[in-house]
Order: C-alpha cells, then sequence, then structure tokens
C-alpha cells in the first residue's frame, strides 16, 4: 500500500473516529486501556452476542495513531465471530512485531506495517487491540 493512502486513511480515521461515544446499556462489556508514558487511554465497550461481535463503542484521549488504530479496528472486527477476532488480533500483533502475519485479514489495519520502525508508536498502535482482547477473554470466561 501506498505511503500516502496510508497517511490518508489514518488521518481519515483519526479525525472522524467510528463509533466514538459510549452509551449507557448494560449488555456491553467493557474495557479500559492506557499508556501510561503518553496521553493514550480508550474506554472501549462491544456488545457480543451468540459469539459475534454486534457493536463496538470508544471513547478516550489519544494520540492520532492511538485513535486512528481504534477507529480501524472498529471497522475490521465489526460483524466478526471471536474467532475470526482472535485471528485477526493475533496477526495485527505479529505484524506489529515484525513477525509472520496474513496481510488479507487485517484488511485496513494493514495501515500500521511500518509502525515497527518508531518503536514508541507501537504502543500506541496496539493499546485498542489490547482492549479489545480483554472484551473477549471475559465474554469467553462468563
Amino acid at each position: 500500500m501506498d505511503n500516502n493512502l496510508k497517511r490518508n486513511i489514518i488521518l481519515d480515521h483519526y479525525q472522524n473516529p467510528k463509533n466514538r461515544g459510549l452509551i449507557n446499556d448494560s449488555t456491553y462489556l467493557i474495557s479500559n486501556t492506557n499508556n501510561e508514558s503518553c496521553i493514550d487511554e480508550i474506554n472501549l465497550m462491544a456488545k457480543i452476542e451468540n459469539n459475534k461481535i454486534c457493536d463496538i463503542r470508544f471513547d478516550g484521549e489519544a494520540c492520532a495513531i492511538c485513535t486512528s488504530s481504534t477507529s480501524i479496528m472498529i471497522d475490521t472486527l465489526l460483524n466478526k465471530t471471536i474467532e475470526e477476532a482472535n485471528k485477526i488480533y493475533e496477526n495485527f500483533e505479529n505484524m506489529i512485531n515484525e513477525k509472520e502475519y496474513d496481510k488479507e485479514l487485517l484488511e485496513q489495519a494493514v495501515v500500521y506495517d511500518d509502525i515497527y520502525k518508531q518503536p514508541n508508536r507501537k504502543k500506541c498502535a496496539l493499546l485498542p487491540w489490547w482492549g479489545i482482547k480483554k472484551i473477549i477473554e471475559e465474554y469467553k470466561n462468563d
């Protein structure tokens, strides 16, 4: 993917994030993740029914990478099964950590394929993914 296209996708998701704003609904599972070395703090809530992610919402204060990664993650994981989401998560984390991954599974999230060049930004990109992983684990343990 061309670098200008990557930048445009990241910028669009930062300026117009998907599903920003939490709602008052007790059927959603909630997680909070933060980066102790910067301002990034993301609150996620997800509705999972019959092993399928029906909705993900978020709020918080975060940098462009973290906010756009959250929005892209939401776009990527909506309407996926828990199994599909786990596979996407694993591939995203592998990509960030310079391990083998399947870029076809990542859809738009592949825009972070060279974030490893800025090690201090890796956590920014991973933060929302860690949050959804917590929610999935909570769902599986219920």
